[in-house]
């Protein structure tokens, strides 16, 4: 599960920030099929990252660190890692190589192909396995899953919290099913307020209503 080993149990402490770069497109293979799907890997503009094949955008704060290419790369020869997902932004509030005293914020949105989980029948199972992964990190859970709209588009939230001596890192991950995919969002923080924040910032294109039959 590419999101919760990408995301969790990041303390990545202060250094100093770079400017965010584009991405580049990806191509994803499906297991078991012969034919490929093209997804859009997104683009960093400005402080918003953008997605058309999901429909969404995400706020990112100014100055912070993409690191989306280097986590793939090191992915790549991760065997816990799935090889059909797809990390499609990681960005940090500091670099994450940097040394520090504390929780460095951070986005990290992934997508699997829902035929790595063959018994998935919505967004809220992917909490079994991912909670787990989470809790084996340290983490506790603060609030199971529950629904979580953001403007007409359903997702699942979980929320979590793991004490690090005087610090809490607080990680929210919402999920939804998509061109059968998985796709997760997480975002971490040291504040909840902060966190709640980050979150406020993830969109969704608006769908224009079927015109009414005169």
């Amino acid at each position: 599960m590419a999101s919760c080993l990408f995301a969790v149990a990041l303390l990545n402490p202060a250094g100093r920030a770079q400017q965010p770069s584009t991405q580049p497109p990806v191509q994803s293979k499906s297991s078991g099929k012969a034919s490929s799907t093209i997804l859009d890997a997104g683009t960093i503009s400005g402080e918003a990252y953008r997605n058309t094949s999901f429909g969404f955008t995400c706020k990112i704060p100014f100055g912070w660190v993409d690191r989306t290419n280097e986590m793939s790369r090191d992915s790549n020869g991760d065997s816990k890692v799935a090889k059909q997902s797809i990390l499609l932004l990681a960005v940090f509030e500091h670099p994450p190589e940097a040394t520090g005293d504390s929780v460095n914020s951070a986005i990290v949105v992934a997508a699997e192909p829902t035929s790595s989980y063959p018994e998935l029948q919505n967004a809220g199972q992917y909490f079994g396995p991912l909670t787990a992964l989470t809790k084996s990190k340290g983490f506790r859970v603060v609030n199971e899953p529950y629904d979580f709209p953001v403007g007409a588009t359903p997702l699942v939230r979980g929320d979590f919290a793991k004490t690090l001596g005087n610090l809490t890192m607080h990680q929210s991950t919402l999920v939804m099913m998509a061109k059968s995919y998985v796709l997760s969002f997480t975002f971490i923080s040291g504040r909840e307020d902060e966190l709640d924040e980050l979150v406020e910032g993830l969109n969704f294109a608006r769908k224009e209503a079927p015109a009414a039959h005169k």
